[in-house]
């Protein structure tokens, strides 16, 4: 049973004209079997479709739920998008996504569709589980982001409250993310942790990095430990205990360990020499370390997600084994 207390807009309506409009998917048919099986009380009493409305009435419906639903208005945009996505874990809460080098993370003035998070939101709402048009509709968002170049786990919320939660565990750094990179040149120490200052300024592309604390410098650290070194190259695990702006591009490039690949921080010469046209970079483990209470996300505490390949690796590194 619902219930619902007529409005200063429906004064004087019939119920059959209020049925229509607030019952879209019920036919006449219905509605007269509905008449017939005395489903409609106004104010206590049961009444049929000439029934006249008055503000403040009180008008219960005895129907199953499945007939107050309304058609949902087709997405023009999101319904014609063929979602393209890895997906590693899914639940009512998030998604987490394998993103691809080369897929740019949000939607820009220059591209709308082939984005991460515009295949994310068309696959939630193909399923049912988004719909913008909805009223108080949450839009699933990212709750990190990764270059454009750089592949990786990506953790989409579907819910406001699941955004918030993780957004709060990632400042918490109860998120603990890790990559793999390759970087030029061999290492004298086999791992230690890079602890300098990245400045960004206002519209530049590129950061830089102090060994000293600067104005609006940003202290970023990440451990780093090389897994293997041959021909020149380093392939590295880094930790970050920091999430700045292009954070360890810019830091192995300041130890004098640029990213193979890197057109920004790199060498190009040697780039070219590799025939690499992008940094070999790959966000490709995520654990949920959570030390405090994660709401409806506790169930993910302490596990670990791992995407099923880094192609640099097997590319570089064949011998490689974690």
């Amino acid at each position: 049973m619902k219930e619902f207390i007529i409005s200063a807009a429906d004064d004087g309506r019939k119920l059959e004209k209020w049925l229509i409009r607030e019952m879209p998917t019920v036919g006449m048919g219905m509605r007269q079997k509905l008449y017939r099986q005395k489903c409609f009380k106004l104010n206590g009493a049961h009444v049929k479709g000439d029934a006249r409305l008055s503000k403040g009435d009180v008008l219960q419906i005895y129907a199953s739920d499945a007939l107050f639903e309304k058609p949902r208005r087709e997405d023009p945009f999101l319904s014609k998008i063929r979602p393209e996505l890895h997906i590693l874990y899914e639940d009512e809460n998030l998604l987490l996504a394998d993103k691809r080098p080369g897929l740019m993370a949000h939607p820009d003035a220059n591209e709308k569709v082939r984005t991460l998070l515009t295949h994310a939101q068309a696959y939630l709402y193909q399923k049912g589980e988004y719909d913008p048009a909805a009223p108080d509709a949450f839009a699933p968002a990212l709750c990190n982001r990764i270059d454009r170049f750089t592949g990786g786990i990506v953790i989409v919320a579907k819910t406001r409250a699941a955004m918030q939660v993780l957004n709060q565990k990632i400042r918490d750094r109860e998120i603990v993310k890790f990559y793999y990179c390759i970087a030029l040149g061999s290492f004298s120490r086999r791992e230690g942790t890079l602890d300098n200052y990245i400045v960004k300024a206002p519209g530049a592309k590129k950061v830089s990095v102090s060994d000293r604390m600067v104005p609006d410098g940003q202290r970023a650290q990440t451990k780093y430990r090389v897994l293997c070194q041959k021909n020149g190259l380093s392939l590295i695990e880094c930790e970050l205990l920091t999430g700045r702006t292009h954070q360890i591009r810019a830091q192995m490039a300041h130890a004098g360990h640029p990213l193979l690949g890197d057109s920004q921080y790199g060498d190009p010469r040697r780039n070219e020499k590799y025939g690499r046209s992008y940094q070999a970079l790959y966000a490709y483990k995520l654990r949920f370390d959570f030390t405090s209470d994660a709401g409806a996300l506790n169930g993910l505490k302490g596990r670990e997600f791992t995407v099923p390949e880094v192609r640099f690796i097997a590319e570089y590194f064949p011998e490689y084994r974690p």
